[in-house]
């Protein structure tokens, strides 16, 4: 069984699920799509403490924590960046220490937003 997430005001640009979570009898999988910053005024600092929890908030919609995160990739638009953003994601990531990747990209969705992360999750029943 695939059930959809979509928590209560999340705010999407395009047609797509914020998650899918997928039972596989023992576990549900969980992959979470890439979240942009809404506020896309603020510096990277505060887009991605905004991301980090957007993340953090479908993950538990979908009945998971950032302890249960296996795989996450970030992308930015400046990878000079790349400090900050560590310093941060270490916060969030702490217990899991997820396989990573961080790339830089040319430019988002969103006019403005200087970072994205995806993830993927593995929960016990």
């Amino acid at each position: 069984m695939i059930e959809n997430i979509f928590p209560d005001g999340h705010k999407m640009v395009g047609y797509y699920t914020p998650a899918k979570k997928i039972d596989l009898g023992s576990c549900y999988l969980v992959f979470v799509s890439g979240v942009q910053a809404t506020n896309t005024k603020g510096d990277i600092k505060q887009q991605t403490i905004e991301v980090f929890n957007d993340v953090g908030n479908i993950l538990k919609n979908a009945g998971a924590t950032f302890d249960d995160v296996v795989k996450a990739v970030i992308y930015v638009t400046d990878m000079k960046d790349f400090e900050i953003v560590s310093n941060i994601r270490a916060e969030y990531f702490k217990n899991s220490r997820p396989a990573s990747t961080l790339v830089e990209v040319n430019r988002m969705v969103r006019d403005g937003a200087k970072i994205e992360i995806e993830v993927n999750a593995i929960v016990k029943k």
